[in-house]
């Protein structure tokens, strides 16, 4: 098989388990609750909720949240494109906050100035696994009254002061694509200390079963009360949001290995970290001393007057590097925006907005010059070819 280096016995182990058990669903309170415990332990946090993506738990957040029609969720222009997403499903209307050029993080300054009677919710996004300015958001988010959701798909481990990121939101979301730093093929894994935010959230992504609670997804605790005709199963609205028990039986085992995998990429980017150090028209993500960064990818700026981005990249392929990667198009420029698209989900409410250019100078300056690297390698081995690739590059362009 690929990739044998990311999967191995365990997983094959936890697998057969749930095969042997008879293969139940994830209200069994079988594998994935043997999974959210072990994860919730591993980042610092006292719940965890599986869900089938990294979409499906900001949703969840979203509703856990209470965010509805007209509400306004603030989020960094520089993300994915599930932010958004998330927050028109809800009714609600994204708010676009710039970022800081270094950093290429939400800007706090700019989350505060966005901020109106109608907001409540901050969405964060540690990018490329880099963390925020957590202590200066949560103190605008205290300031008035309002929630963060961290988006931390690609910020497995990082670490800010020292502490886990899980520490400062109210609620961090953690994507399981294959991509990421542990994975279950795809799938999403949602984290809080809050009691009543877990078990709202675990309702959410599975129908709404009265029998769920912030710890425990099983729906037919007492056969005799279950099957009572009068019983009433479903007490909060609910979409299926489950993730399989074969997903979470990998979840488990990719959780138990979450060391090696954030140390293999670290040393991976120390790698390339030593390529690019004095080249002036690559400019690394800026990582600030009280951050520890997990390095989803290896980010930086391409500003090479003369050489265009593509050529450079083309190279680099040609000497045997994996590809560049662009960063996202700005959520705002994305298609379903400037076509107008989105604005059919909830017309009443959206008919009237419109999002310019200029909204968020700086990220519309950033975007089109950040390159991403892969960094998900099995170890120094594999990357080092990648990173003599990037080298050469660097030498044939003087």
């Amino acid at each position: 098989m690929k990739n044998t280096w990311r999967f191995g016995e365990a997983e094959f182990n936890y697998i057969r388990e749930v095969l042997d058990s008879g293969f139940g669903s994830g209200t069994s309170g079988g594998m994935n609750n043997r999974f959210e415990v072990a994860f919730a332990e591993k980042v610092g946090a006292k719940w965890a909720v599986t869900f089938n993506s990294g979409t499906s738990t900001l949703h969840a957040a979203l509703h856990a949240l209470g965010v509805g029609y007209g509400d306004e969720v603030i989020m960094p222009a520089l993300t994915v494109i599930s932010n958004l997403s998330v927050t028109l499903a809800q009714n609600a209307i994204p708010v676009f906050a710039d970022i800081n050029e270094n950093t290429f993080n939400i800007d706090p300054d700019d989350i505060e100035r966005k901020i109106t009677p109608r907001t409540k919710a901050i969405q964060v996004v540690p990018i490329y696994g880099l963390p925020c300015q957590y202590d200066r958001i949560s103190e605008i988010a205290k300031k008035h009254d309002l929630p963060i959701i961290n988006d931390a798909a690609q910020a497995f481990g990082a670490k800010y002061k020292g502490r886990s990121i899980t520490e400062t939101c109210s609620i961090t979301s953690y994507s399981l694509e294959n991509s990421k730093h542990i994975t279950t093929g795809d799938g999403g894994i949602i984290v809080t200390d809050s009691e009543e935010y877990a078990a709202r959230m675990r309702k959410f992504g599975s129908l709404g079963y009265a029998a769920m609670t912030s710890g425990d997804g099983r729906i037919r605790l007492n056969r005799k009360v279950f099957q009572d005709p009068n019983y009433k199963r479903h007490d909060d609205l609910g979409l299926n949001y489950r993730m399989p028990e074969v997903a979470a039986a990998v979840g488990l085992a990719q959780t138990e290995r979450m060391d090696f995998f954030l140390k293999t990429r670290l040393d991976t980017a120390n790698l390339y970290d030593e390529v690019v150090k004095d080249v002036a028209y690559l400019t690394p993500q800026l990582v600030p001393d009280d951050c520890e960064s997990s390095y989803w990818c290896y980010s930086l700026r391409y500003l090479h007057d003369e050489i265009s981005w593509q050529d450079f990249s083309d190279k680099y392929v040609e000497f045997g590097g994996d590809g560049v990667y662009a960063a996202w198009a700005l959520t705002y420029h994305e298609t379903l925006i400037s076509s107008g698209a989105w604005k059919r989900h909830c017309p009443p409410l959206y008919q009237d907005l419109e999002y310019e250019n200029g909204l968020c100078p700086i990220a519309e300056r950033v975007q089109p010059t950040i390159m991403q690297l892969v960094n998900n390698y099995g170890s120094l081995e594999e990357a080092q070819p990648k990173v003599e690739a990037l080298h050469k590059t660097i030498q044939y362009f003087g």
